[in-house]
């Protein structure tokens, strides 16, 4: 009994399978066109892309558990060999049961077992550079504007362990992208290590426009203990000049004044400041020198431009009895950020950005009389957008559905924010998850900024790629400034990319060679943040099974390059990142060191996995049992 139960399981995984690798075969065929188009040395990964598609059309749990049972593979490492995987379990499954195996005419593996790793290892040496020592996945770094100034930083970000350094054309410009790439360059010679250039197209990003600024008011607050007591007074300079760039100031807070008004303070006098509260408050003159007056405040202010400050003498001998000041007024101050507070509920106006954002007004009696508005940078996918699709602001943090969409202006209305509203100011991202836009992934400013890259850097970045077309228009573009010869990073960052990521893929592989960058920021508030673990897996799977390689990014040890010292979370990312080829850290004042832990965490989990396998390296802890028990 059971061997014919065994023998009849054999017989259906056989009928399975077999159906499975025709279906392999005939989607391959369906895309003979497409292929034409792939050079010969990437179409065997083209080939291979469409094999692992077609097995993943299907849900395969319960076939995956009756080979498990037989002592087989149950097919769930075959992203890079996704035919040959299949072939060889038939193999086996008709030794098992004494039946000699046919194949369909013609049939031929584009790739092997070890065909298929080697092929992502050239492609990834192709693009991102030589492997380094001691470890097989690249670091990237994307530069700060230090960069262009210091020689020292680049020399020891490749000292560190930096395999490709990232430009982001979003910041900086031309010239600054020159000398860092100078620094570089003069650096690979120096230290002997190789670093290739990622330039990174900015896109034609949806964001926010200006707000109009606030009124010109100034706050400060003195440094107050547990119970309220005064631990550190407020330094307040009094200057007739706003003046900037002081290395060490001796003050936390610099207020414009007449100079004639200033010269006449003594250390000792008190000024009386009108609070925009109504409320006088003190400032006791505590030096003056050849910059102006020193003050200290010891009470909470808010003072605005033109409010009067009234002069106390420090006593009856500090001035004649007739001598007066007068008194002084507060100069032009700075117009303060004015972000629109939003709650729950709330309605937002989107507009055009002929028109300045502006917060919510409200009539005497607490009704609404003018619902807050901001400008949107690209205003022209207002036509792409209908009523009932969801609109996110500042990479997430709020969400609203839009109630009306018309050519100049949207109505949303708030539906997602943290307890007690959240804040939105310019130059903050928007995502349309929702919404087909028609916008091309390419901006007048990428076009101009091409130019740099064809001449300084080895790879672009394809920002807010959605289509085959956008590859192909950035494939055009560089053919006309003969940089044909850079990689193509696509950017996926939307729900459109991702839902297109094959179709992208095989359109890539046209002009090699390629990369995939997965941008989790944007990516996980267009997909939903519940997802982004599952979404990043598949981008994984699928870019394996081209060969293709993957740069993992967005807040890498963001903790550890801003603030220092990483969370327990962050460490974890970056050692799940180990299965990508290449990961990315942002810039921070402690990016050195974030670029030197990176590399230490690579290494080590380099020991322990490759990819989705476990490799089995002997564990130092499985010995304490042992010397645990031989000692008793």
């Amino acid at each position: 009994m059971p061997g014919r139960f065994t023998a009849e399981r054999v017989a259906a995984a056989i009928e399975a399978l077999s159906q499975l690798r025709d279906r392999q075969v005939a989607l391959a065929e369906s895309w003979a066109r497409e292929l034409a188009h792939v050079p010969p040395e990437y179409r065997p990964s083209a080939l291979n892309l469409l094999h692992y598609l077609a097995l993943r059309q299907h849900d395969l749990r319960p076939l995956q558990l009756d080979l498990s049972s037989l002592g087989l593979s149950s097919l769930g490492r075959t992203e890079a060999h996704a035919l040959a995987g299949v072939d060889a379990v038939l193999a086996a499954l008709h030794k098992l049961s004494g039946l000699a195996m046919e194949r369909p005419a013609g049939f031929q593996l584009p790739v092997d077992f070890s065909g298929g790793p080697q092929a992502l290892e050239r492609h990834t040496e192709f693009l991102l550079g030589p492997v380094p020592a001691g470890r097989a996945v690249r670091i990237m770094v994307t530069m700060p504007s230090e960069a262009a100034e210091s020689y020292e930083l680049v020399r020891d970000l490749l000292l560190a362990g930096m395999d490709v350094m990232r430009i982001n054309s979003a910041h900086d410009g031309a010239e600054a992208w020159r000398k860092m790439t100078e620094h570089l360059r003069r650096a690979v010679a120096e230290v002997g290590r190789p670093c290739r250039v990622l330039f990174d197209l900015q896109g034609p990003k949806l964001r926010t426009g200006p707000v109009a600024p606030g009124p010109a008011v100034l706050h400060w607050s003195p440094r107050r203990g547990l119970r309220g007591q005064l631990l550190r007074p407020v330094k307040v300079r009094l200057a007739p000049t706003v003046r900037a760039g002081a290395e060490s100031p001796d003050y936390d807070v610099l207020l414009p004044m007449e100079a004639a008004w200033l010269s006449d303070l003594r250390p000792g006098d008190d000024l009386l400041l009108a609070d925009c509260r109504g409320m006088d408050r003190r400032l006791r003159v505590v030096a003056v020198d050849a910059q102006g007056v020193l003050t200290e405040s010891r009470s909470t202010v808010y003072v605005e431009s033109g409010a009067a400050v009234r002069w106390q003498p420090a006593g009856p001998s500090s001035r004649p009895a007739n001598e007066d000041l007068g008194d002084g007024r507060i100069g032009a101050l700075p117009a303060s950020d004015q972000p629109l507070v939003l709650h729950r509920g709330d309605l937002l106006v989107v507009t055009e950005m002929s028109e300045l954002g502006r917060p919510a007004t409200y009539a005497a009696d607490g009704t609404l009389a003018t619902p807050a508005s901001i400008p949107c940078t690209l205003p022209q996918v207002f036509g792409d957008l209908t009523a009932g699709q969801r609109i996110m602001f500042d990479d997430g943090k709020i969400g609203g559905l839009i109630e009306e969409a018309a050519r100049d202006r949207l109505r949303v209305r708030i539906t997602q924010t943290r307890a007690g509203g959240a804040k939105l100011r310019a130059d903050k991202g928007i995502n349309l998850p929702d919404s087909a836009l028609h916008v091309g992934s390419l901006s007048d400013a990428d076009l101009t900024h091409l130019e740099f890259a064809v001449a300084h850097t080895d790879m672009v970045g394809l920002s807010f790629v959605r289509s085959p077309e956008d590859v192909l228009n950035l494939e055009r573009e560089l053919d006309r400034r003969n940089g044909s010869h850079l990689g193509i990073v696509l950017k996926i960052e939307t729900r459109a990319a991702f839902d297109r990521l094959p179709n992208l893929l095989v359109t890539a592989l046209r002009s090699p060679p390629v990369g995939v960058m997965v941008a989790r920021g944007d990516l996980a508030v267009e997909m939903g943040f519940e997802r982004l673990a599952e979404v990043q897996e598949q981008i994984l799977w699928l870019c394996e099974a081209a060969h293709v390689p993957v740069i993992w990014a967005t807040q890498v040890l963001e903790s550890l390059a801003k603030k220092g010292m990483p969370s327990r979370a962050e460490v974890t990312d970056a050692a799940m990142s180990g299965r990508a080829e290449c990961v990315m850290l942002n810039k921070g004042p402690h990016v050195l060191e974030a670029v030197r832990f990176l590399d230490n965490v690579m290494t080590r989990m380099q020991r322990h996995q490759a990819k989705k396998r476990a490799v089995l390296r002997k564990l130092s802890v499985s010995d304490r049992i042992v010397d645990s028990r031989t000692t008793e």
